[in-house]
């Protein structure tokens, strides 16, 4: 096993060093740092053109990928160029800390559901309860996930606040916390995580039933189950430590992309509830120009990609010992 991480590892570093060229060249061309002093006619052209000198654009494009790159594996993630020079890594790891308290509890609470949800489909395969998880899983995935955070922004900070008759409402519909709000407040903090996690696990659930439901149905028809049951076996046995323990594999899958995608992909749902996370500060450091910020992001969602993947392929191994001995 140890072996074999080491391999993964090892894989990853070309793979990374070919997105950083990638993201460095596209960062470049979409993020135009003082594009703003062209328009602005106190500035002159000397400025401009000092202006660049000092933040080194008028190198070739591959000393300064090389200056970067030796910055970035140090630790040395730069200077932003629109938060008066402050280092990018303190804005990165807050946001980046956000971000995977809102996707951890938005992916535990989905597993839970959506794991529930897609047994009891597949174990009662054919009833009332089968169909009516199918349609609302198939609601689930149909719905955007934006329309779904206006909804539920509209339902609980407005609806339902006036026919309660109460102000603020139950539920914040945006930001971290309360205005005033001074320290550290857990439940604060929970209630303003409410409704963004709510808005990526209802989705999140319909997904990992249907992946669910499909692996269970796949396992319980396999030649191990019926050797379990011909030893006399309880089904409940049977179900849970030979069905179950099995169709986890492909939901684990998907779990670990889910996680490693959201880190930087929830860009609508963080402007939604204006979330002070990782894809609201990719939005604005492009949309400011802000390089630095912009490679920075990109690279360590990339590697949280690459680093979940690895976590599910371990995960495999727990789940099942035959792929923890063919891997080693």
């Amino acid at each position: 096993m140890t072996r074999y991480v080491l391999r993964r590892i090892a894989t990853m570093v070309p793979i990374l060093l070919a997105i950083s060229i990638a993201v460095f060249w596209a960062a470049n061309r979409i993020a135009r740092p003082g594009g703003d002093l062209a328009i602005n006619p106190r500035v002159s052209p000397e400025d401009r053109a000092e202006y660049f000198e000092s933040l080194g654009l008028n190198d070739p494009f591959f000393l300064r990928y090389l200056s970067w790159l030796g910055d970035f594996v140090r630790g040395d993630l730069g200077a932003s160029l629109v938060r008066n020079g402050s280092d990018v890594w303190p804005f990165v790891r807050t946001a980046l800390v956000n971000t995977l308290v809102l996707v951890s509890l938005a992916v535990v609470l989905s597993l839970a559901a959506g794991i529930t949800i897609g047994a009891i489909s597949a174990i009662r395969r054919g009833s009332f309860v089968d169909y009516l998880a199918t349609t609302v899983s198939f609601l689930g995935i149909s719905i955007p996930v934006f329309w779904l955070g206006l909804m539920l922004q509209l339902f609980f900070g407005l609806y339902l606040a006036n026919w309660l008759g109460i102000t603020p409402p139950l539920l914040p519909t945006a930001g971290l916390y309360s205005p005033g709000q001074q320290g550290f407040d857990l439940v604060d903090r929970l209630r303003h995580l409410v409704l963004p996690a709510m808005t990526l696990s209802l989705q999140l659930i319909a997904v990992y039933s249907r992946y669910m439901r499909a692996s269970l149905l796949d396992v319980m028809s396999s030649d191990h189950i019926r050797a379990a049951r011909g030893r006399g076996l309880p089904e409940r046995t049977v179900v849970v430590r030979h069905g179950v323990r099995n169709a986890l594999i492909p939901v684990t899958t998907q779990a670990a992309v889910d996680m490693g995608q959201l880190v930087g992909g929830l860009i609508v749902t963080e402007l939604v509830f204006q979330y002070p996370g990782m894809g609201r500060l990719f939005v604005d450091a492009m949309t400011g120009g802000d390089y630095p910020m912009l490679l920075a992001t990109t690279m360590i969602v990339a590697a949280a990609v690459m680093l979940l993947n690895l976590a599910a392929d371990l995960f495999y191994g727990v789940l099942d010992p035959r792929i923890r001995r063919g891997s080693r």
